[in-house]
């Protein structure tokens, strides 16, 4: 399948990616989209992504364009850095899927691209109506990208923000692994190394694995830690433990994010936690499909109202966006209005420790709703479209897959589908935008219930999927 653009960014296999594919669709982004005259590009730490950000560098410059190389960085430092100075960014990632895949993410000036965007330069690059530039591009660097970034957090929580705590930061090829060790050593904390790979490892933070859960947990036992901390590829999702090594789901982290820095407005996918729309702090909960794109165009839309709401914007996989300056004990926090992970992990762990206790007895004052989710990998996305479409039409066939679940209350056609049931359980079913992927969401009052749900209902999607492959 030829990449594509997917729940954000664009993706496939690197094989596809070839550097005619990947100019023509840097190029036709130029021709498309206001980018100012630089284009700052960063790349993740997969194999094949030196090759690619080489590539997109030279259509840069072939284009008339002044390209940045910002080497290997989180994708919100680069962003933050195109931001700044007034240019667009590309960053070449695949960001959580395997290492045989990878994938372009594109920003303006203003912050990541829409999806009117998207289509525009998908557009652009059918028609190829984009022309070469009679002059070549300069070619320059930004060596305090990455610093600025981590100096962000440092400047807003203060050098004793983590004072006391000792954080396991498992690193494996996140391309973040040396930032989360410096930010977590900047306010104070002590940071534990753990797990550095050579080799690409494609760490979901949505969909951790009972491998790697038993691995955190053996990690804070063994080394007395108060969390493990750690993101995906390209670090623009988060992944944080407690003090026993159990994964606090993303969007929880993004509810105690949005808390602890005083919003009043917060807009999500409508896969996230529903505890959010309980929380009395909070006057405004938009919910949205799923992918960045559409809560920054529900945050936007509050902002054109209010310039000054304190508006901010988290998906289920915990990256979190802040619309607004917020005040922190060391300083002013700029907005940055992409998806980030550095963010809520600071936040959640400051607001653990200014509270006295770990981040269990935090999490422990939020109201019972608890979610779990995963993932079945290699569906093709005809087979997960037509399951779908069966249980949307047909409330007998939803009544008779969801039966464990008991009865049906309502149905959420936003992105995928999501039924809640008698007595408040919560199922969505959706497949993925940027992978061959079926995703499947739970959300009960405990965890455990969560996870029960979680697992009838991969175990019914593969029954159903499988025969439909067959």
């Amino acid at each position: 399948m030829a990449p594509k653009f997917g729940t954000s960014g664009l993706r496939g296999l690197v094989t596809d990616l070839t550097p005619d594919l990947v100019g023509r669709y840097t190029r036709a982004f130029v021709a498309a989209c206001p980018v100012g005259d630089s284009i700052f590009v960063g790349r993740d730490l997969r194999d094949s992504s030196p090759r690619i950000a080489g590539d997109v560098i030279a259509a840069v410059r072939a284009a008339g364009k002044r390209a940045v190389d910002c080497g290997a960085l989180p994708t919100p430092a680069l962003a933050l850095a195109a931001m700044g100075q007034g240019a667009g960014a590309v960053m070449v990632t695949g960001s959580h899927i395997p290492a045989d895949r990878n994938g372009l993410k594109f920003y303006l000036p203003t912050g990541e691209i829409s999806k009117a965007d998207e289509q525009a330069i998908a557009q652009s690059f059918a028609c190829e109506t984009f022309a070469a530039s009679g002059a070549q591009g300069a070619l320059a660097a930004d060596p305090k990208a990455l610093s600025d970034y981590v100096g962000r957090y440092a400047q807003a929580f203060g050098a004793d923000a983590l004072a006391g705590l000792k954080i396991g930061v498992y690193q494996h090829s996140s391309v973040a692994r040396d930032a989360m060790m410096d930010v977590v050593q900047a306010l104070g904390g002590q940071a534990l190394p753990l797990a550095f790979s050579d080799h690409f490892i494609p760490v979901d933070t949505e969909a951790v694995d009972a491998d790697t859960r038993a691995m955190l947990a053996g990690w804070c036992a063994d080394h007395g830690l108060d969390a493990v901390i750690s993101t995906d590829g390209d670090a623009d999702r988060p992944m944080l433990t407690d003090a026993n090594g159990r994964v606090v789901p993303g969007d929880v982290m993004g509810i105690v994010t949005a808390r602890a820095l005083g919003a009043r407005a917060v807009c999500t996918p409508v896969s996230s936690n529903s505890m959010v729309a309980r929380l009395p702090e909070f006057d405004t909960v938009r919910l949205t499909r799923i992918g960045s794109p559409f809560v920054i165009a529900a945050m936007e839309e509050i902002l054109a109202t209010d310039p000054a709401a304190p508006v901010v914007g988290f998906e289920a996989n915990g990256g979190f966006l802040l619309g607004f300056t917020a005040h922190r004990p060391a300083g002013a926090l700029p907005p940055l209005m992409t998806r980030d992970s550095l963010l809520p992990i600071v936040a959640v762990l400051s607001a653990a420790r200014a509270a006295g206790g770990g981040v269990a007895d935090l999490l422990a004052g939020l109201p019972a709703r608890r979610t779990a989710a995963d993932r079945l990998q290699g569906v093709a996305t005809e087979a997960s479209a037509d399951f779908l479409t069966g249980l949307k039409a047909d409330p007998n066939a939803r009544a008779e897959f969801f039966a464990p679940a008991g009865a049906e209350t309502s149905c959420d056609l936003t992105d995928g589908l999501r039924v809640t049931f008698e007595g408040g359980d919560i199922v969505h079913l959706r497949p993925s935008g940027n992978a061959p992927e079926f995703r499947v969401y739970t959300e009960s009052e405990s965890t455990d219930r969560a996870e029960a749900l979680l697992a009838t209902f991969l175990d019914r999607v593969a029954v159903r999927l499988i025969g439909a492959l067959a």
